[in-house]
Parts: structure tokens; sequence; C-alpha cells
């Protein structure tokens, strides 16, 4: 593994974008150049590459806690927690192969090297996260470089350091517009003991009512999706405990549950597998099914819907009063909220803020980036 504090380099990249009131594109792989608003690039706006910021600086497997360089590849990170037989409990996807590169959104060879820094930016979690957390929740510091250029270091490599404004965890899912991601320490977790998938043949209404009442009952839960026809549900932990929550779930056994789960989290199942618009919406666990024009598979539990929608659904460039507004509505009347996760961006990917929030918005892009060099755009056009 490579080990390179390029530090420095970012600083003073960061100093003269500042003097000369210049747009900085934070760009670590490119394998999530498809989420989000396309930045708003000007003639003199450059890419700022955190590729070469990479290694380990600080791993104590007794202690669950790893540090590493934003630049460091995701796969290589795992790796060395695998060899302690620990894990990244969020199980963040790589988006290596499949209908996210098959659209010709980036190559496949740079998506192989997705970095810690943009997963966390983007603040991207996979199946297990209703069960053990989000990225989010396993933050537990962080260093950044701030628009005034700054090198600023939050938050520590233990829970009780996170305290007071945990400035560390709002870096989580900010999209690099508030600073540049150098350094982040994150909580781990051993691997479970064993693993094992039911598959029950369900309907909707069966599947969420299920998922919902077992996430209440003491089942070794760690993942649970339908795909309109067939309920999966993994279960994680002590041999004794697993095999017994098999048991009351019932269903078939499923043969190549490491491969499923990983279809679901790198959006290679074939439910994704096309060209029309890809809407992540989420709602409420137990939220009854969702009567949209188009298809649907719950992940999460029932609190993540990825929906396809029907033509009439697409966003027109450049016009925001189009018919996608009432999906927007639907999805608010039941306590959600939408984003456009592939797709044309054009009208903008993420649920439109209220006055308040957009506000909250504001106040922190201009503590953290007050000339607004760092990602214009990328996560509301406003900011």
């Amino acid at each position: 593994m490579i080990n390179n504090d390029n530090s420095k380099n970012l600083q003073q990249a960061v100093q003269e974008a500042r003097a000369q009131q210049q747009a900085l594109l934070i760009k670590g792989s490119g394998s999530k150049a498809f989420y989000g608003n396309t930045p708003a690039a000007t003639e003199n706006s450059r890419v700022l590459s955190t590729r070469e910021h990479q290694g380990i600086i600080n791993y104590e497997p007794k202690e669950l806690v790893i540090t590493a360089r934003s630049g460091t590849p995701l796969h290589e990170l795992q790796a060395v927690l695998a060899e302690q037989q620990q894990m990244l409990a969020f199980e963040p996807p790589l988006f290596s192969s499949g209908s996210l590169q098959a659209a010709g959104n980036q190559p496949a060879s740079d998506a192989q090297q997705a970095t810690l820094g943009g997963t966390i930016a983007c603040g991207f979690s996979g199946p297990r996260r209703p069960y053990t957390g989000s990225a989010r929740d396993f933050v537990l510091g962080s260093r950044i470089i701030n628009g005034e250029a700054e090198i600023l270091h939050f938050g520590g490599e233990v829970m009780k350091n996170v305290a007071g404004y945990d400035v560390s965890r709002l870096m989580v899912g900010a999209l690099g517009t508030l600073g540049v991601l150098l350094d982040i320490s994150l909580k781990v977790l051993p691997l479970p003991e064993s693993e094992q998938t039911q598959v029950l043949e369900c309907s909707i209404q069966d599947a969420i009512s299920w998922m919902n009442q077992w996430a209440g009952s003491p089942l070794p839960l760690s993942a649970a999706c339908y795909d309109g026809a067939l309920l999966y549900i993994r279960l994680s932990g002590a041999p004794s405990a697993v095999a017994s929550g098999a048991r009351r779930i019932g269903g078939d056994s499923l043969d190549d549950s490491q491969s499923f789960w990983q279809s679901i989290r790198e959006l290679q199942h074939g439910f994704f597998k096309n060209d029309k618009p890809l809407w992540r919406l989420a709602v409420p666990a137990d939220t009854p099914a969702i009567d949209l024009q188009g298809k649907q598979l719950i992940d999460w539990g029932g609190a993540q819907r990825w929906y396809i929608a029907d033509s009439e659904y697409i966003a027109d460039k450049g016009n925001t009063d189009n018919n996608h507004e009432s999906l927007y509505k639907t999805i608010t009347d039941i306590g959600g909220h939408v984003t456009l996760f592939k797709g044309d961006t054009d009208a903008g990917v993420f649920h439109p803020l209220s006055e308040p929030l957009l506000a909250i918005h504001r106040r922190l892009k201009q503590a953290f980036d007050p000339q607004g060099i760092f990602n214009p755009g990328r996560m509301y056009r406003e900011l």
C-alpha cells in the first residue's frame, strides 16, 4: 500500500485557488462522479486531486479504530481490516462494475480505485446500514482543509472525543462542498462469525410487514431487501443465533449470499441494469407500498426504496416545473425525501430544501468556505 502525505501540496493548491478566486473541483478516483449535481465549473476552475494522498496512518485492531488518508483505495483498506477479521460495518459500495459503469458514467478501471474520501464525502452505506449504522455513525475524527486554506483537526480516535459540535460527521455526505478531506478516523467492527440469508416468496405488503416485525425482535438481522417477488433476510452473528433466526424466519437458505448482497450494494442486481433515471426514496421503514408508475426495489428493511420511473417522471433539461415534482410531493407527504441517484441532473438531484434548512446550509458554507471555491453547486445549485 502506498503511504504518501500530500497535505502540504493540497494546502498550497487551496491557497492559490483562494488568491485567484478559482473554483476547485475535488476528485479522488472519479468513481462517484455520477452522483450529485455537475459542479458549476468556470473557465479558471481546476480539478484538485486527492488521489496521491494515501496510506493508513494508524490502525489499532484491539481498539477497533483505523485512521487513513482520504485518497486511500477503499478495497485496500478493507483488505487490511479483513486480515484482522474486522470490517467497515456500514458496508460501503465500491461501484467497481455493473450498471453505473455500463451506462458509461466512468471507466471501470477508475471505479476499482474508489477512495475512502469519496465514500465519506458521498456518505454512502450498504445493506447493513439500518442494523449497524451509517457511515456518519462510524466517523470519529477528521482532518480537513477549509476555504481559508487552514488545516483543521476535529474529533479524535475514541468515541469520548466526539462531543459538542461534531464537525467530522458534518463532512459525511457534504460532497466536498465544505472542505478537502485529508484524513478520516473510523470505528470498525469484528466480522461476524456466521452469516446466512433466508429467501421467502411473498407480496410487497407482507415483505414490509415482516421486515419491520423482525427488526423489532431479538434476531441478528444485518440486511433485508425485497425485489418485487422475493424477500431476502440476512442474519449475521454467532452460529447458534444465526441458525435459530433462520428457523424462525423460515423460507430457503440462499446458496451464494455474498454475491447477492454485493449485487445490491454495488447496484449490479438486474433491477438496476437499464439507462433510465434511478431515484432513491428515503421513507419511514414501515411505509406501505408506494403507488408509483414504474418499478421499485426495497432495501434497508423498508427505509430505502429504489425507484425506476416511467418517462413522465424524467426531469426535462432546464425545466424545474415538470412532473417530477409530483414525485417530490408524494414522498414528502409520507415523511420522506427524494434523490435522483443516477440520471439527468439539470433540474437538480436532491430534494428541494425548505427555507430554514437552506439558510442553515448557507451559514455552514459561509463558515467553512466563505469564497465558495469548493465544488460549487455540487450539492445544491444555490451553494
